[in-house]
């Protein structure tokens, strides 16, 4: 790894008005979508592309996600995505993600996907290797990003 990972990423992002479903708020499968682009967003800054993974047969997938909505969200609307790594086990990875609407800081969802770390070539879970674990630094429950 030639640099510091960035344990805490954040990605903006506007929904387009094709996001709204018919009660005129994000539909929810926008959420899931963006959980998986801001978690690949966060590891290309931390050195990682998915090109570079598949090189060497491994990926990603997800295994579960759990998804709090507590504000609804409309089209057009500035978002940030706070993404950070909850921690690691062998085969596995907690990523915890905020959705803040950036106008007033609205906390907007909560969400945490749990991912496996799997052999491209077999589809079999393996152990995550040191330089893989060595791109990300772990978010304490107690240092996690709050409500501003």
């Amino acid at each position: 790894m030639k640099k510091d990972p960035v344990r805490v990423y954040t990605h903006r992002f506007v929904f387009p008005p094709e996001a709204e479903d018919e009660n005129q708020h994000v539909n929810n499968i926008e959420y899931v979508r963006l959980l998986q682009e801001s978690a690949i967003a966060h590891t290309r800054q931390n050195g990682w592309t998915p090109e570079e993974l598949h090189s060497r047969d491994w990926t990603w997938v997800v295994r579960s996600h759990f998804i709090e909505y507590l504000q609804p969200c409309r089209a057009g609307e500035p978002i940030a995505v706070q993404t950070w790594v909850a921690n690691f086990q062998k085969i596995r990875s907690l990523r915890k993600y905020r959705f803040v609407r950036e106008s007033d800081g609205t906390l907007l969802a909560t969400a945490q996907t749990s991912w496996v770390f799997l052999n491209l070539r077999t589809g079999r879970p393996v152990a995550i290797p040191p330089e893989v674990l060595a791109a990300y630094q772990a978010v304490p429950a107690a240092e996690e990003p709050g409500e501003s």
